[in-house]
């Protein structure tokens, strides 16, 4: 009966620490783009593993924007799930996105909203990404029945497409 005691004890402990961490939710305040987005406490958070149109690739940068919204909403309440590398050289946090039990992060790849982008050592979901951009590219879902990955968003930022806008 006293290790059944302490169990709980310990079980809440745990619980009320994980739940008081701070960064572990967000308050979503303002979606920039198909996979970053601002909390209302200022963090800026960029989605691990994908990468969507940029806001300047008209007009699949800012469906990928509305795309993202829908799933996640403003004053919507998010959990961040870290990874190896909590934030990027821009000083974002980078994080799998969960509303409910639905990874974000993956439904943008699923529904061709987003590429899948591996930048290790933040690997723990490539798998999952790979599969659901393989369902995506057979499926033409989103921009991929839109032509809306000729010019991937990494080639684009580097300035390597052609007509581009």
């Amino acid at each position: 009966m006293r290790s059944l005691i302490l169990w709980f004890a310990l079980t809440a402990t745990a619980s009320l620490a994980t739940a008081q961490q701070p960064g572990r939710s967000c308050v979503v305040k303002r979606v920039s783009d198909g996979d970053t987005f601002r909390c209302e406490d200022g963090r800026r958070i960029r989605l691990i593993g994908i990468d969507s149109p940029e806001t300047e690739q008209e007009p699949y940068g800012e469906a990928a924007r509305q795309a993202l919204l829908q799933r996640i909403s403003f004053h919507g309440v998010v959990r961040l799930e870290t990874d190896v590398a909590p934030i990027d050289r821009y000083g974002r946090v980078l994080a799998y996105v969960w509303v409910g039990s639905s990874l974000v992060n993956e439904t943008m790849v699923r529904d061709g909203w987003a590429l899948l982008y591996t930048v290790p050592p933040n690997v723990r979901y490539v798998e999952r990404l790979a599969q659901a951009q393989k369902r995506a590219r057979a499926n033409g879902a989103g921009l991929w029945s839109q032509g809306g990955f000729a010019c991937a968003p990494s080639r684009f930022r580097r300035d390597r497409c052609l007509n581009q806008p």
